[in-house]
């Protein structure tokens, strides 16, 4: 349905018969980057990583009320509709550049592949370098989440690093957060 008619957002339950609701997402993923929130009573922490690993852009555990899943969405369709602002600009940091309109990411005019998420991390520490972004501030700009760990944005700016090597400086503040270094 979603390759043929297209969709704003997809709420996917974990448990589904036949296949599981991480594997709906692993293929979603592979045609669109519409946001995905994961519904589940499945609501240990391993869980929920898999399930934003895999592709999801937030994991709402059961039991939970229809204002929160609609104020979830809400905030969903808003960050999918980001950089709004910001559309037609290109942001460029020592040798890196991206371009959040057409999703791409480049260091030395070298195409770099990112995920959803390390797209959206970096192309948010690139709006404002030199500021210090909070990781509960980045989790909730980049994740539409406050309940996840901040552990998920440690993980991310790993994998930045390893994928954008020595041209990218994202310095550590302890106890503080992240700051992109000029």
């Amino acid at each position: 349905m979603i390759r043929r008619d297209g969709a704003d957002l997809a709420l996917v339950d974990v448990m589904l018969p036949g296949l599981d609701g991480f594997e709906v997402v692993r293929r979603i993923r592979q045609d669109s980057t519409i946001p995905i929130i994961l519904l589940t009573a499945r609501g240990e922490e391993t869980s929920r990583v898999a399930g934003l690993e895999v592709g999801a852009d937030d994991y709402i555990v059961k039991p939970f009320s229809a204002p929160e899943v609609v104020a979830r969405v809400r905030a969903q369709l808003r960050r999918s509709q980001g950089f709004a602002e910001t559309r037609e600009k290109v942001f460029r940091v020592g040798s890196i550049e991206i371009d959040p309109s057409a999703r791409r990411c480049s260091v030395n005019d070298e195409e770099v592949e990112l995920t959803r998420r390390e797209f959206d991390l970096l192309a948010r520490l690139m709006q404002a370098p030199e500021k210090v972004h909070t990781r509960d501030e980045l989790l909730a700009m980049v994740w539409g989440s406050e309940y996840l760990s901040p552990k998920t944005v440690d993980v991310h700016v790993a994998k930045l690093r390893r994928k954008l090597g020595p041209a990218l400086t994202i310095r550590a503040l302890r106890g503080v957060g992240y700051r992109l270094e000029a």
